[in-house]
């Protein structure tokens, strides 16, 4: 099992690339956008609720070279050609990315976490099992919102 060094980082107004406009790429882009990132979105389909958040969308397929510029770089596209390409072009470039349907091709993974009461929680299985993470991070919570509450 591949360790991760765990980082939180400060995103506040940093360019990051979202390819993909699916359930994935709106669960990610959420997060980001708490984290006050600058979004732009490519994809030739992008759900609705994606197009109604604070991002720059564009609505076509990914090219070669579009990684360049970034701080971060998510490939969140149901093509596995294309998320490997973005993977290889993000590194080439020196750019982290997330390839969200290869743990083996990403340069940092997204942990399962929540925020409450100013903590922040993160549960990682190293992209192993990432609904193992979930679950552990749901428990977590009930535990921090009883100590919260108490």
């Amino acid at each position: 099992m591949q360790f991760y060094y765990p980082i939180f980082l400060d995103l506040r107004s940093k360019p990051v690339l979202m390819v993909g406009g699916g359930v994935v790429a709106l669960r990610k882009v959420k997060g980001l956008l708490e984290a006050q990132a600058k979004v732009t979105l490519i994809s030739p389909n992008v759900l609705f609720g994606l197009k109604n958040q604070p991002i720059t969308v564009i609505e076509r397929p990914y090219q070669s070279g579009d990684c360049k510029g970034y701080s971060l770089v998510f490939a969140a596209t149901s093509q596995r050609e294309v998320n490997s390409q973005i993977a290889r072009e993000a590194a080439a470039l020196g750019i982290p990315s997330n390839i969200a349907d290869a743990p083996e091709e990403c340069g940092f993974i997204v942990p399962a976490r929540f925020s409450e009461g100013g903590v922040q929680v993160a549960v990682s299985t190293g992209g192993v099992n990432p609904r193992r993470a979930v679950a552990i991070r749901d428990r977590i919570k009930l535990l921090v919102n009883d100590w919260m509450t108490a």
